[in-house]
């Protein structure tokens, strides 16, 4: 009977920005690009690959997730133990299940995956990746090519599944709270017992410098900096097929927890000490916002409704948890996309939410504000951030504007843009006083006959100030003639009727037509208008009750009829 020794697999480890080699070949990973770990040499069956980004600093590449290429499908193995093909996700389960050729189960640590026609294994924890086995010639940054001699690099391993601009490099501010002499202490716990058992197998040198090379540049948050210690027992027991006991109570390491959470491309999960995972922003897209100190984008102010969407993992790192938000009113709460993360508040005229509406010099302004909801008496103390922001919509007062009576237009719509808002009043002539005949571009209009003008604007109120007709464009020709003086009617002229100015959204004034004498028949009609603000302050105009003279008739002396229509003009 013979008596044969296994030959103990080799491990390829990648862990924070370091790829360890089979053959110890140590690369460090500068970028936040992808990068070939593993291919059999001659052959297309599967390309294994490792995609690197930023979390908590732009200037550190961390492991983020894998890419297991294979003809006609790809596989992505990401953080929190989900691996999906495409846009679906993979059902996986402690018993291994055979998908696409590949052999794949899933515990609470982390997925396990067999390659197809391979005595080759990997296992991703969500921070860490091991591929273990008995590689027979393979290249990438694993390496284990059939020629001893061959060697390689990152700059030609990078893959083609490399996101646009990964290569951009950034330099971070300082962060005061990197202690480094305290972080290379802390790495050297891999030279000192329990670990030393595991020399005989493993290396610790390049796991060592892969630890201090991080954590002299990137805080110890997340559980990074156990990350190196985890990686190195893990390489281990791949190799010895023994667990390293012990080793996590000297050095203060607890067993990593397998985030759940799924987040949003432009977030990674983490965990502080001492609470639960969540989707916090990566250094990248929280730049912009840390820059200004907010947490997320301006409002946009629309016509009637304003918006304002903050970004859950900015939230997140403030530790406040968005259900706790809302505006002015308490019911209107903030929505958050499932898929990004983005909290969106929102009011508009039909909900104002508890906005504010006020008159500012020239201006009308929406102000409202997103709070915490208010602590229950019970709680006497709280330390988390207690949120308000304030936000404002601001739309200017038009100016004077003229309405020229030709055959044109039957109805004016004026769009007025202003400051970081926006709205429309439209203007439109009728023949009846119920407002259901509108003057088309073909109605005959008669000297005397009542016209009826209606004004509308959407959540703010029009009120009229002063309309005066003059035969020529200019509102300021020496011939005028006053149909509504100070948002009232002209006295002089008891044809001229107002209703409802200054007391809602709409208004409507009415008067007989006319032309001026010994003049062209076009008319045009020039209104002083302002915006008043529908909420907490009354607009009507105070008019007195004095008997109005008549007009004189010589203003319409001669009967012709004239063809009307009504377009803006600035």
């Amino acid at each position: 009977m013979s008596i044969r020794c296994a030959i103990p697999p080799v491990v390829c480890t990648v862990t924070g920005s370091t790829v360890i080699g089979f053959r110890g070949a140590v690369h460090s990973v500068q970028d936040r690009c992808a990068y070939s770990l593993m291919e059999p040499e001659g052959s297309a069956s599967f390309n294994l690959i490792a995609a690197f980004r930023e979390r908590r600093r732009t200037d550190v590449p961390l492991l983020d997730h894998l890419i297991l290429s294979m003809p006609g499908v790809t596989m992505y193995l990401e953080r929190g133990g989900r691996v999906r093909v495409g846009g679906d996700a993979l059902v996986l389960s402690s018993t291994a299940q055979l998908m696409h050729g590949v052999e794949l189960s899933k515990d609470h640590t982390g997925v396990t995956a067999k390659f197809p026609s391979s005595n080759m294994t990997l296992f991703f924890d969500g921070n860490s990746a091991y591929v273990a086995g008995h590689p027979e010639a393979v290249e990438g940054l694993c390496g284990s090519p059939s020629n001893s001699s061959w060697t390689t690099n990152t700059t030609a391993e990078k893959s083609s599944f490399s996101l646009p601009g990964c290569e951009i490099q950034s330099q971070d501010s300082v962060d005061s709270t990197i202690n480094c002499n305290r972080s290379t202490d802390h790495c050297n716990l891999m030279r000192q017992p329990p670990f030393s058992a595991c020399h005989e197998y493993t290396d610790p040198e390049p796991y060592i410098s892969a630890c201090t090379h991080t954590l002299c540049r990137y805080p110890s948050v997340d559980g990074v900096d156990c990350h190196f210690l985890e990686a190195y027992a893990k390489a281990y027991s791949l190799q010895a097929n023994v667990t390293l006991e012990d080793w996590r109570s000297t050095s203060g390491c607890s067993p990593p927890p397998l985030c759940q959470q799924p987040c949003s491309d432009h977030e990674f999960c983490g965990a502080e000490i001492g609470s639960s995972s969540h989707c916090f922003c990566r250094a990248g897209f929280a730049s912009k916002y840390r820059a200004t100190k907010s947490l997320g984008e301006p409002p946009v102010c629309r016509q009637g409704s304003a918006t304002v969407t903050l970004a859950g993992c900015l939230l997140a790192d403030k530790g406040i948890d968005f259900s706790t938000l809302h505006l002015k009113d308490p019911s209107c709460k903030g929505h958050m996309d499932p898929q990004s993360h983005l909290v969106t508040f929102s009011f508009d005229d039909s909900n104002t939410c508890g906005t504010e509406v006020m008159k500012n010099g020239s201006q009308i302004v929406y102000e409202n504000s997103i709070v915490s909801s208010n602590r229950s008496s019970a709680s006497v103390i709280t330390r988390r951030d207690q949120l308000k922001i304030d936000f404002s919509c601001f739309y200017k007062q038009p100016e004077v504007k003229s309405v020229p009576f030709t055959i044109r237009d039957s109805s004016v719509v004026q769009h007025i843009v202003s400051g970081k808002g926006n709205y429309t009043l439209t203007m439109k002539a009728f023949s009846d006083a119920g407002l259901l005949q509108p003057v088309g571009p073909n109605t005959e209009i008669l000297l005397n006959q009542k016209i009826w003008l209606q004004l509308d604007a959407n959540m703010v109120a029009m009120v009229t100030d002063s309309c005066w007709a003059t035969n020529q464009a200019s509102p300021d020709d020496s011939l005028r003639y006053d149909l509504i003086i100070k948002g009232c009617p002209n006295p002089a002229d008891d044809t001229v009727q107002m209703q409802g100015n200054g007391q809602g959204t709409s208004s409507v004034f009415s008067f007989n037509m006319f032309e001026f004498s010994g003049a062209s028949s076009e008319i045009y009609l020039h209104c002083k208008l302002e915006l008043c603000p529908t909420q907490s302050q009354d607009c009507t105009p105070s008019c007195g009750g004095a008997a109005r003279r008549r007009r004189r008739s010589a203003i319409y002396a001669d009967g012709n009829a004239a063809l009307i229509t009504m377009g803006w003009r600035n």
